[in-house]
């Protein structure tokens, strides 16, 4: 299936504080990453794509458009996805990332927004985030391949009976061709049979002949 990626605007993290904000003990363990698309009318998410860095686990709402009367309202629709088996070491740390609309817990048309929340609960990073973000729909479908119609319907074998039509049948045409073998075997044979002396003429010898051998 092919796909569309869409353009989209990536604004900057917003940090969300662990720990005492006033002391060296505080830092960051969940970032808050919101994603717009300005151009683009609300359209149906096929996919998403982006490398890992250091993020542990992602959670990702959506924003999507309901009716003219009604606002649109936030869904969650990844919660808590595993990118790092274990928070505390490199494993998935770096990792490319693709998550398709089967994936998600709701239905993903008529979106507006995506918002990315990012966690990593080890103290062992410094930073993490997510690299090289792609959204995609669904491209346009490829046009049908149309087939000749006697290939998509070919001709069934009951339909090849006229083509034989007034041809001899196959046990009469073994019948004689036996026969004209066994013809050509009778003149063959008495061909062999029948020898032609070296001086005989009419049933005499020439003494003429007979002289110079």
């Amino acid at each position: 299936m092919s796909r569309v990626s869409v353009p989209c605007h990536v604004k900057g993290t917003v940090a969300l504080q662990v720990g005492d904000v006033r002391t060296s003990q505080g830092r960051p363990g969940v970032l808050v990453i919101d994603v717009t698309f300005p151009s683009v009318a609300p359209f149906e998410l096929q996919e998403i794509t982006f490398k890992n860095y250091y993020t542990a686990f992602l959670t990702i709402r959506v924003r999507q458009h309901t009716s003219t009367h009604t606002p649109a309202k936030w869904v969650t629709c990844l919660r808590d996805y595993c990118l790092m088996p274990d928070p505390h070491s490199e494993e998935g740390a770096q990792e490319y990332v693709s998550l398709f609309k089967h994936q998600m817990l709701c239905d993903m048309a008529r979106v507006l927004e995506l918002r990315l929340i990012l966690r990593q609960p080890s103290p062992l990073w410094l930073s993490f985030t997510v690299e090289e973000l792609q959204i995609y729909q669904q491209g346009p479908k490829s046009p049908s391949m149309t087939f000749p119609k006697w290939l998509s319907h070919p001709v069934p074998c009951e339909q090849s009976a006229p083509l034989l039509e007034g041809l001899p049948e196959p046990s009469r045409v073994s019948s004689e061709v036996q026969q004209m073998w066994a013809l050509t075997e009778m003149i063959r044979a008495s061909h062999a049979s029948t020898r032609i002396g070296r001086f005989d003429v009419d049933g005499c010898y020439d003494l003429n002949l007979l002289s110079y051998t």
